[in-house]
């Protein structure tokens, strides 16, 4: 549920325990690569743990920023959006039907661009009851204009039983290829955790990034245990870090690995983490998803790497 170019608060002590803090995670796979002759200029991909399909790294949030009514200007820049994400090799977008328009503008603008095939297509069902909940789906495939999706996920645990026993169904029938389940705030990862112990799921979505890092205490490991793909809602946060660190020089580092920006940062930081999938930062801007799109090339720092550079960070 991240919207444009999310903007997150921090103090600068926090930064350093969260840099300091991610060395506690497990060994990383990923290292920086000091000096490298060639720029990486399609997205990494990471394996989908139930298939091994490749999933790249960054993708798209359709929350806020593609909730625009057709003829105007806003509007007008999401074609723009989706052309940047599929040329950058990304291909995950993400909806849900509480999104406004969103599920409606992303099916009209894939159908119109003939783009389908290239979307790994998210959303969500969000209701109570077995045939609401199939009411509700039935409608994001009519929005979406597509006769499979790849990803359904019970938003927030709602009545998730229900929902995932009809989600079994029609991924045997092929209408899913996917299942999950999603939330976004850590009052309720208890009941997250229990629910990735009880039941076989495809994916996660939950929210992590440099400021909320609750979710590599238990979540993001067990997901790793259960192989479960894990996709980031949220990678900037809830608060203003992004707006007082967007008008801060970038430390040298950056170049190191391959950032031009603090969101790729912020990225970065966010796919440092071994069980982390994809992450989808949402936008409603051409040139804010090729912006993050870059963040899923090249090298991706580990965490010894955080550690070293944490006091680089501007307070």
């Amino acid at each position: 549920m991240a919207a444009d170019q999310n903007e997150i608060g921090l103090s600068r002590s926090q930064l350093l325990r969260a840099c300091a803090g991610a060395v506690a995670c497990a060994a990383l796979p990923f290292h920086v690569a000091a000096h490298t002759s060639a720029t990486n200029t399609r997205m990494n991909t990471r394996p989908i743990p139930s298939t091994q399909e490749a999933l790249p790294v960054i993708g798209c949030g359709t929350w806020l920023g593609f909730d625009y009514s057709p003829g105007t200007a806003e509007y007008a820049r999401l074609p723009g959006v989706l052309d940047a994400l599929f040329d950058a090799g990304g291909r995950v977008v993400d909806s849900s039907p509480m999104y406004g328009r969103a599920e409606a503008n992303t099916g009209d603008l894939l159908a119109a661009a003939k783009t389908r095939d290239k979307a790994f297509l998210a959303t969500k069902v969000w209701t109570s009851g077995r045939e609401a909940g199939i009411a509700q789906m039935e409608q994001s495939f009519a929005r979406l204009k597509t006769q499979h999706m790849d990803l359904m996920q019970v938003h927030n645990l709602v009545d998730w039983r229900t929902h995932l026993a009809t989600l079994r169904d029609w991924k045997a029938q092929g209408r899913v290829r996917y299942l999950g389940v999603t939330h976004y705030t850590a009052s309720a990862y208890g009941e997250v955790e229990a629910v990735l112990r009880a039941e076989k799921l495809d994916f996660l979505q939950i929210n992590y990034s440099l400021d909320e890092r609750a979710a590599e205490k238990r979540l993001l490991p067990l997901a790793a245990e259960r192989g479960v793909a894990v996709i980031v809602n949220m990678p900037f946060g809830g608060g203003g870090l992004l707006r007082r660190l967007r008008d801060k020089p970038l430390p040298a580092w950056a170049a190191e690995i391959g950032c031009t920006s603090w969101a790729q940062v912020l990225l970065k930081f966010v796919l440092s983490h071994p069980s982390v999938t994809c992450t989808i930062p949402g936008t409603s801007r051409p040139e804010h998803m090729a912006e993050n799109a870059k963040a899923g090339m090249g090298v991706v720092p580990d965490a010894a790497f955080w550690k070293q550079h944490a006091a680089d960070l501007p307070s």
